[in-house]
């Protein structure tokens, strides 16, 4: 039982915990998260075309982490940015894209060896650069900036943090026979206890829920929603968090994460099933249009880049510049997709899949 808010946690016990975690509860949610799972790796390693789900699922996923911490982005802005379909941006956008950029090199950084100490320190420095570093100085909590009330002081000092994060690198290749889902959960609030960086440290934390189940062998592509559940449920994802530190109350953490998992997982499913057959339609649709059209690679287009310029077909290979206007062109006339002037150039948006991902609700 710990209850010294101002005070740092400079004992922070290593993982495993000394509390059994894995009860009967989190055993049966584990099975239902880990089934959930299973069909969302089977469905992406079935398909045919990625791109829609790498160039969009991490975008969310981006938004969703930031503005857990307060940084708010429109879905309509981060898809004209994310796409380059308008160039510059706040630092709002910036800090968002750093999100993305932090998750997909996550992914190659996994080819150099296993998730450790030296992954924290880089994914730290992309999110939030000349802060993410390990803090030397004292003064880091967490809680109200303003009135300066503290819910939780982490560790103090470079040594401290750098032996508790090694503690943690431990635990994520010690075989210590926890199911991966739940080694994440624990892993996920070790990390966040240890709060290594002035700034950043909930995003770095959330690029690598994603990770370690990538390293597990449960995702082979950063496809998760994981943050779009955790939005929904930013004061309970808190309060669970605190609870473990107050009262090693790991059920009741373990239990949202795997919630969280099983309900993001299947999201992703019904996304997945959703843009499959709007494609389809779109493929027939622009068939119709006009035989002289490439059907499937503007489709495939469409479905990569929501919104879309003419630059992107031409470096496609599809076609010259005019040519890449015309059709386009056709595609507004027929309907099939929409037209906006941002800045000096024209951009053209997919509204079917644009809304299919607005308007499908976030994960319960």
């Amino acid at each position: 039982m710990r209850n010294q808010p101002n005070e740092p946690y400079q004992d922070l016990p290593p993982l495993s915990p000394t509390a059994e975690v894995e009860t009967y509860a989190v055993l049966k949610a584990n099975i239902d998260a880990s089934r959930a799972l299973a069909r969302l790796a089977g469905a992406c390693r079935r398909l045919a075309d990625r791109d829609m789900l790498l160039n969009v699922i991490p975008l969310m996923e981006a938004q969703a982490s930031s503005e857990i911490e307060n940084i708010f982005l429109t879905q309509e802005e981060l898809f004209q940015r994310g796409n380059h379909a308008l160039p510059g941006g706040s630092s709002s956008v910036r800090e968002v894209l750093r999100y993305r950029d932090a998750l997909l090199s996550g992914v190659q950084f996994l080819k150099r060896g296993p998730l450790g100490m030296e992954t924290v320190l880089d994914l730290g420095n992309i999110i939030a650069p000349e802060k993410g570093r390990v803090h030397t100085f004292p003064g880091t909590f967490i809680g109200n900036p303003v009135t300066k009330e503290r819910v939780y002081t982490p560790p103090q000092g470079e040594e401290v943090l750098l032996k508790h994060l090694s503690a943690w690198e431990n635990f994520l290749h010690d075989d210590h026979g926890i199911d991966p889902l739940i080694a994440m959960a624990l892993a996920h609030y070790q990390f966040e206890a240890i709060h290594p960086f002035s700034d950043g440290n909930g995003r770095t934390g959330r690029v690598l829920n994603i990770l370690l189940l990538i390293e597990a062998g449960l995702l082979e592509l950063p496809v998760l929603y994981l943050s779009g559940y955790i939005v929904r449920h930013k004061d309970t994802y808190y309060e669970r968090l605190n609870a473990v530190t107050r009262e090693e109350a790991w059920e009741s953490w373990i239990l949202f994460m795997l919630g969280g998992i099983r309900s993001t997982a299947q999201w992703t499913l019904e996304l997945m099933e959703t843009s499959e057959e709007l494609r389809a339609e779109m493929e027939e649709s622009i068939r119709e249009v006009g035989n002289h059209l490439p059907a499937a690679e503007l489709t495939r287009l469409l479905f990569s880049q929501p919104y879309l310029r003419i630059e992107n077909v031409v470096e496609a290979g599809l076609a010259k510049r005019q040519t890449a206007s015309v059709w386009l062109g056709k595609l507004v006339e027929a309907k099939l997709i929409g037209v906006e002037k941002l800045g000096r150039q024209k951009v053209f948006i997919n509204h079917r899949l644009v809304d299919a991902l607005f308007h499908t609700p976030l994960p319960e």
